[in-house]
């Protein structure tokens, strides 16, 4: 009879780990199929070579000297046992990785699941005040949503970060259920929750809130009155200083007050100021072709800042000095100068609604000129990417228009 190979001891595994060629395999004995595995790193592991399904399979189970021969060979013996039962290791285990992933992906809180969200997301944003408000407004008005797994967010976590402000800081609360509801998406997208979204507004939160167009109308900014407009630019002119000079480009290019402020040398080109996307709020380049006083303030003006009309220290004027400006000359004016529906007083933004009135009610331009102008988005997104010109030169002579009837003829 031929003679059996007898089982390998622990001093010949221990030989073979430290002295055998690598990328070599040796049969254990003890257990069939079972063999100690020797890499060509030189570490060593066991695996059980057997059949599963009627399929020839290699089953790791596990790495020598952490695992000792004795419960190798235990091991083998339950894993063959397993085969037996019509149970499968290989599915079995790939099943529990999967299992320990999922589970690990729904342990992610919302704000893990933001703070990811936003460090991709924000790139998109090219406007860096959006990029902040994002973040801001997140982290003041659903700071109770932040420790909470995106998982076990309910309807009701929901109601508690958004009902305080539903009805008195309506635009706001509806903001931050849009981000909370992008960003519960993405976490379903990512695997770290399975149910619906409980901050969609479609058939959910629209349910429970009043719709947002329903509870307060948007409020418009008191604008000058089309029939005092030449007094106001009158009694504007009177005044010295950087602010009413400010103040006056605004009223004369009708862009937006931060526009005015932040506006920079830089930008001028000969007859055209060129905002850039970044301090644009739609963030897209505007132009905006300067009348002949637009450029005349340009020309008299002191180059003593980057900034085109600096405070004191060469910096951007401050948020409230066109706004105190204004509020001055109201101040001193025979008759106030106030808006024709609301009664109150006129503010900057608002010369941008009294230019809107100016077309639409005294000129044959078209109402898509002034939204040009104004630096609205005109038509779908569609028309937008057809129509490559702004119509700039007809702008020109609109804007030339419109400072004649302020009363500003050199």
């Amino acid at each position: 009879m031929p003679k059996t190979k007898q089982p390998l001891s622990a001093n010949d595994i221990r030989r073979i780990y430290s002295s055998a060629p690598n990328s070599t395999r040796h049969a254990v004995g003890g257990v069939s199929g079972l063999e100690l595995q020797k890499s060509v790193s030189g570490s060593c592991s066991w695996v059980l070579r057997t059949l599963v399904n009627g399929k020839r399979r290699e089953i790791g189970v596990g790495g020598f000297p952490s695992v000792s021969l004795g419960e190798a060979r235990e091991d083998a013996r339950r894993l063959k046992s397993d085969i037996r039962s019509g149970i499968d290791p290989i599915a079995q285990r790939s099943h529990a990785r999967l299992e320990a992933k999922r589970l690990t992906s729904l342990e992610a809180t919302f704000g893990e699941a933001m703070e990811k969200f936003l460090a991709i997301k924000l790139e998109e944003f090219k406007n860096p005040k959006h990029q902040k408000q994002w973040k801001q407004t997140l982290n003041k008005y659903a700071s109770s949503l932040l420790s909470l797994r995106v998982s076990e967010i309910k309807h009701d976590d929901l109601m508690k970060v958004l009902e305080p402000i539903w009805l008195t800081k309506t635009e706001t609360a509806n903001r931050v259920r849009g981000r909370i509801e992008k960003i519960i998406d993405w976490a379903i997208f990512h695997g770290n929750r399975t149910e619906a979204n409980p901050a969609r507004w479609k058939g959910h939160l629209e349910l429970a809130l009043q719709t947002p167009s329903k509870i307060k109308k948007t409020k418009h900014h008191p604008a000058l009155q089309l029939s005092q407009a030449s007094d106001w630019y009158h009694d504007l002119q009177q005044r010295i200083g950087i602010s009413p000079l400010a103040l006056e480009f605004c009223a004369l290019t009708v862009a937006r007050s931060g526009e005015i402020r932040g506006a920079r040398w830089s930008e001028i080109e000969d007859d055209l100021w060129i905002i850039p996307p970044d301090r644009t709020k739609n963030g897209n380049e505007h132009r905006l072709p300067l009348s002949l006083r637009a450029i005349e303030i340009l020309e008299t003006t002191e180059r003593s800042s980057e900034f085109i009309f600096p405070n004191s220290r060469d910096g951007k004027l401050s948020d409230a000095a066109l706004s105190s400006c204004m509020r001055r000359i109201n101040a001193n004016a025979r008759v106030a100068y106030l808006d024709r529906e609301s009664g109150k007083p006129a503010v900057p933004h608002g010369l941008r609604s009294t230019f809107s009135d100016w077309v639409s009610e005294i000129t044959e331009y078209p109402s898509e000129m002034a939204e040009v102008a104004l630096g609205h988005a005109v038509g779908s997104a569609v028309e937008r990417a057809y129509r490559r010109g702004d119509m700039l030169l007809k702008r020109r002579k609109m804007m030339e228009d419109w400072s004649n009837f302020l009363g500003a003829k050199t």
